[in-house]
């Protein structure tokens, strides 16, 4: 233990091991800590016994849901954009020859009160029930438009500067009504409120082409995969990955105290007596309590259930999206759900969440309206958890703390997160410019 490191990582969560690994494939040495006996952190997965212990205080679940050891019960449950960011980080470490995927049924969202297929081309939006015939006419212009948009290439502009024009001038010249433009912004978009209908319309254009170049990926109901197992299968990947470049990792640490020199830089974290020395720390919030703020709450019901969501077409792996409008609240409800299909639970059982940000101190209520569509449910616990972001200033104190998870049950905002750190960290960008038909033998 005392050696000195170029950086010691705090905390198996995903995004820490992320950073691990890259910083490991990168030639910096780094020392891993953790003072849970488990990878994963927060974003860690829960067999049925462990499940129990958490929510209900007792280690004996009930014989009839089957075996412990088959559930893989995600405490962050999040899928993966097939085209996305974490795709490109996956495959530019290699990491992928330790995980399979599988690709996720269906892409949902409610609207007027219904669960419907999210349109994602010019040909679904004609198909869908969710527009009248002349709404339809329109909203197939609009997908054309950014199908065929290119940043590099002005002729496919039709004459606007989207880093000008925002999100709700350019929907304006198509004339969609409200409905559409919910469903637009929040099941394509990923958009967690309306706050980008008056941001420029950039961003959502190029994030409506990365949710149909990821559902061209693989012909299926999707643009989403999951690894089999569950998402704790990823930070211990990202382990063996850093553990493969040389990093040490030491598990079941308690205490794990940042050290700080007297400019206030930090020189050290001790842990049972001994101290090892180090540059940068690079940690999760709980680590180091008074450099980070609060700035909101999830809420979350887990369900094991018999059956798939009705309404889904027997997904056996869904999402369903609830935005904010369709609801009256201020931000998204997500509904996540997966199966025997992807090796979280027996033959027969489905696992399904229900999250949002906050609103009330009531979570059981709160989160009705989604639980309302899950049908019957053999089980069901509710969780809640606080986020928070740094406040402290890398540059001064060497310390880069990540942010807590949000309430999406995509993976697209965590990734940018990591990429973000890494470049505080190191003064450049993670090389992300990869072949991705690399990966489809991994994916199948």
């Amino acid at each position: 233990m005392d050696e000195e490191y170029d950086v010691i990582v705090l905390g198996t969560g995903l995004k820490e091991c992320i950073l691990s690994g890259l910083l490991s494939v990168d030639g910096l040495k780094v020392l891993h800590m953790d003072r849970n006996d488990y990878y994963g952190g927060e974003s860690t997965s829960l067999n049925l016994i462990q499940l129990w212990k958490r929510f209900r205080g007792s280690d004996k679940p009930p014989a009839n849901l089957g075996p412990s050891r088959d559930y893989n019960v995600d405490m962050i449950p999040k899928f993966i954009m097939a085209n996305g960011t974490l795709v490109r980080v996956l495959i530019h470490t290699d990491v992928t020859k330790y995980l399979s995927f599988k690709a996720v049924d269906g892409s949902y969202v409610f609207n007027k009160g219904k669960i419907h297929k999210v349109p994602a081309t010019d040909i679904e939006a004609l198909k869908s029930p969710l527009m009248g015939l002349f709404e339809k006419r329109r909203a197939r212009k609009f997908f054309i438009y950014v199908q065929d948009y290119d940043e590099n290439d002005p002729k496919t502009h039709g004459g606007l500067d989207l880093t000008r024009v925002t999100t709700r001038e350019l929907i304006s010249k198509y004339g969609l009504d409200d409905n559409t433009v919910d469903v637009i912004g929040h099941a394509l978009a990923l958009h967690r409120d309306d706050r980008y209908l008056n941001e420029p319309a950039l961003d959502t254009v190029k994030r409506m082409k990365l949710y149909s170049e990821s559902l061209a990926r693989f012909q299926g109901g999707s643009p989403y995969i999951y690894p089999l197992y569950g998402l704790g299968e990823l930070p211990q990947a990202f382990a063996r990955l850093s553990a493969v470049y040389g990093g040490t990792y030491m598990l079941n640490k308690p205490e794990c105290k940042v050290e700080f020199d007297v400019e206030g830089k930090v020189c050290g974290v001790t842990s049972e007596g001994e101290t090892a020395k180090c540059k940068k720390v690079v940690c999760d919030p709980s680590y180091l309590p008074n450099k980070v703020r609060k700035v909101g709450k999830v809420a979350r019901a887990i369900a094991i259930m018999s059956h798939p969501i009705p309404n889904t077409d027997d997904s056996h792996s869904v999402q369903v999206i609830l935005p904010q409008k369709q609801l009256g609240r201020k931000s998204d409800m997500y509904l996540f759900c997966c199966s025997y299909s992807h090796n979280v639970a027996p033959r027969g059982k489905f696992i399904a969440f229900v999250s949002t940000e906050a609103e009330t101190d009531r979570p059981e209520i709160e989160l009705k309206p989604g639980i309302d569509l899950l049908g019957p449910v053999d089980e069901l616990f509710f969780d809640t958890y606080d986020r928070f972001v740094p406040v402290n200033e890398p540059s001064l104190d060497n310390c880069f703390i990540s942010t807590s998870y949000d309430a999406t049950t995509h993976f697209e905002s965590t990734v940018m997160d990591v990429l973000h750190m890494y470049r505080m960290i190191t003064g450049k960008n993670v090389d992300l410019s990869v072949d991705l038909s690399a990966a489809s033998a991994a994916e199948e």
